[in-house]
């Protein structure tokens, strides 16, 4: 049995006819008839009913033809995967960014990638960083900008940075003149951040935690355009300086810091080892690496950079 047998099998059992298929393969009736005799005897079963219309699989030829579809897939997938790495990065790849990052990261990106890889195309996604991850995980994105990264199988990550989080309020606001807030004060305030599972809710509970409060007045909102225009009716939202930092450029949002203790997380740079275009999704998540460590050396995002190294997930068969 050879890959060649295969795709005459399949498209013998899509066509319901041998003339069909044979016309469709480039290829004479009798010797596609004899590749299909050769592939029965081999298997020792009947994979088609013979009939004045055509041909019908059997069960066992429909079983079959299942897992030749598979086969087939799988192969021309590793062909693509290997041939796309030895080329230059050509492509489209998608590229999810977390609700906070976004509008600071995705244009300068994007002119990164057109200037560095003019042939990779960019699908930039928007959404709360858990969705990210469970989207990476499942290879239906390509690369991530995810928050307190978790390890998991089929990815490669690189830790970029650590962001302390801060309280950001309207420039009228009761605090907006305060230099730093301690977290059990913060604790008492009407707040407005993203619900469970969201990260960001995560950290800050456990930040509550520690300085032995609850966050007990919060509105939950998974909207970062709604969280701005409740901001300015009165409510404090706790976010990096970076989310917000158009507002605060304008002097329309102030940012307070928060000690006792003071929430931050993590970020890193995310990479699917699940993705057909790796090459080129690697040369994004490099460029998205690069940008970022730029961003935070100019001060243009305020973090803390980490020694860069990228880790990586155990994949299926290693």
């Amino acid at each position: 049995m050879d890959v060649k047998q295969l795709r005459y099998f399949v498209q013998i059992a899509e066509s319901g006819s041998l003339s069909k298929a044979a016309a469709l393969l480039h290829i004479a009736q009798p010797s596609l008839s004899q590749q299909l005799k050769g592939l029965e005897q081999e298997l020792g079963v009947e994979l088609l009913v013979r009939h004045p219309r055509g041909v019908t699989p059997t069960d066992l030829g429909m079983l079959f033809c299942e897992h030749a579809r598979s086969i087939l897939k799988e192969l021309d997938r590793a062909k693509e995967i290997i041939q796309t790495r030895a080329k230059t990065p050509v492509g489209r790849v998608s590229v999810g960014l977390p609700t906070s990052a976004c509008r600071g990261l995705s244009l300068r990106l994007k002119k990164a990638v057109e200037t560095v890889h003019p042939g990779i195309s960019l699908h930039i996604i928007e959404a709360m960083t858990g969705n990210l991850d469970e989207w990476i995980q499942l290879g239906r994105l390509d690369v991530a900008l995810l928050y307190d990264h978790k390890a998991f199988e089929n990815v490669a990550w690189t830790e970029m940075m650590a962001e302390e989080l801060m309280l950001l309020a309207a420039s009228n606001a009761p605090l907006a003149n305060a230099a730093r807030v301690t977290f059990r004060e913060v604790a008492d305030l009407p707040l407005v951040v993203p619900g469970r599972p969201h990260v960001l809710r995560v950290v800050l509970e456990s930040s509550a935690a520690r300085a032995g409060k609850r966050l007990r007045n919060v509105t939950d909102c998974d909207s970062l355009t709604a969280i701005i225009q409740l901001v300015r009716d009165g409510c404090y939202t706790i976010l990096p300086h970076f989310a917000l930092a158009e507002e605060i450029s304008r002097g329309e949002i102030v940012a307070i810091g928060i000690v006792k203790p003071t929430p931050s997380w993590r970020l890193s740079v995310v990479l699917s080892r699940r993705t057909i275009n790796y090459r080129a999704s690697e040369a994004v998540a490099d460029v998205m690496a690069n940008e970022i460590k730029t961003m935070v050396q100019s001060g243009i995002w305020q973090a803390k950079l980490k020694v860069s190294h990228r880790s990586a997930g155990k994949g299926k068969g290693q």
